[in-house]
């Protein structure tokens, strides 16, 4: 059973729907999951946490210290849990999250949390369309959460339309189903590379790129909730996470990259190549700063070592590897070709030309080909999601 053993963290707001939360309770704890209620105070009127407690059988926590003067610990809360779902979401919880606001506990294990966070926003029609409530779930799903769209259906205020949260049948197959996932590539060894490599030019510049390094780490983090043993070398980045659970080897050059790729690709199942290396550095580093001077500087280039093509030459067979194209012009064909000369088994390709897409952005536009000639394009996305896709298809290659 995906759920057996599973820590879930429930999380209830002041909303109408949180009448549905009791029996969610109770399909999850028949599964074998432990469930940990936090509830706001706002949510005590619709709910009552001597049910949810009786359900769950475990205490039910809404405030930083208990009338014993206990301190419940947000973050022990918050690490110990496999998966969170706030279901109902209002638009307060909402608007506190977006702004990172920790006024309460629920909030408070939402920002530390590690595990993936599912929400399930809930309120009336006119409320959910509000601009401010739209431009909310926009950063919540840009920050990684899961958002459960609400569905079509008789409203609390007697209306009709999209603002209600799904069944409790329907909330326990999304939880069901996202465990199911992370075994997908479990037992398995996945090597990632990520972000940019800076080639020395002297002691103080360097050639470079305007990679963040967000996408491989986002891979990172997706292959490791699918079950597999990961290690990520990467670039250059201020983005990684602190005690990420997973394997960081850092580099700077493509010649260190390379050597650490070359290391470890022979124990890897899967290489997924999303590092934006570059193509070329100094035949002549100085050893000493290069001062300014009116005439001309002229420096000589020559090619780093294209680590993913050297890795189709070292692959194994029932090894896969997955390289990014990301392209201005001729994209399709310019995939295509590195797909084939590097002994690919899937490409992601992405484009320059598309908004949103690239460097340095949150989100990203992908189609990604196989090599067996199936595609599929994605819409604009977070790099998260755009993470868990690619780790979606890669564990239909496996």
């Amino acid at each position: 059973m995906p759920l057996r053993g599973k820590n879930i963290v429930i999380g209830i707001t002041g909303g109408i729907a949180a009448y549905k939360i009791p029996l969610l309770i109770r399909l999850l704890v028949k599964a074998g999951a432990n469930v940990q209620v936090i509830m706001t105070e706002a949510a005590k009127a619709f709910v009552t946490p001597l049910t949810l407690s009786t359900l769950s059988r475990n205490p039910v926590y809404s405030s930083f210290v208990s009338e014993a003067g206990q301190w419940h610990n947000h973050i022990a809360l918050a690490h110990t849990a496999d998966l969170i779902l706030i279901a109902p979401l209002t638009a307060n919880t909402l608007a506190d999250l977006a702004m990172g606001k920790a006024e309460n506990l629920l909030s408070a294990v939402i920002m530390s949390a590690e595990a993936p966070v599912y929400v399930s926003p809930a309120m009336d029609r006119e409320m959910y369309r509000y601009g401010a409530v739209r431009e909310n779930l926009s950063k919540l799903k840009s920050f990684g959460f899961h958002i459960i769209p609400p569905e079509e259906g008789e409203l609390a205020s007697g209306l009709s339309g999209q603002g209600r949260m799904p069944e409790p049948e329907t909330l326990f197959a999304i939880i069901r189903s996202h465990f199911k996932q992370t075994q997908a590539l479990k037992g398995k060894k996945v090597l990632i590379t990520g972000g940019p490599t800076y080639e020395p030019i002297d002691p103080v510049r360097f050639i470079g790129n305007r990679s963040s390094g967000k996408t491989g780490i986002a891979l990172a983090e997706a292959a490791t909730q699918a079950g597999a043993e990961v290690i990520l070398i990467t670039g250059p980045t201020t983005c990684l996470p602190g005690n990420p659970p997973y394997t960081v080897v850092p580099v700077e050059s493509a010649g260190e990259m390379y050597q650490a790729v070359k290391k470890h690709y022979p124990e890897s199942d899967i290489l997924i190549m999303s590092a934006a290396v570059s193509d070329y550095k100094p035949v002549d580093v100085k050893s000493s700063k290069i001062k300014k001077h009116s005439a001309r500087l002229n420096i000589e280039l020559e090619p780093t070592p294209d680590i993913l093509a050297e890795a189709g030459k070292m692959k194994r067979q029932g090894q896969i590897n997955i390289g990014f194209a990301l392209e201005t012009d001729d994209e399709k064909k310019n995939a295509l070709d590195k797909l084939k000369r590097k002994n690919l088994d899937m490409i992601v390709l992405n484009s320059l030309k598309d908004e949103g897409a690239g460097f340095g952005y949150d989100t990203n536009k992908i189609t990604i080909i196989r090599k067996d000639g199936q595609e599929k394009t994605y819409p604009l996305k977070s790099k998260h999601e755009v993470a868990r896709d690619i780790i979606s298809e890669i564990s239909h290659l496996v």
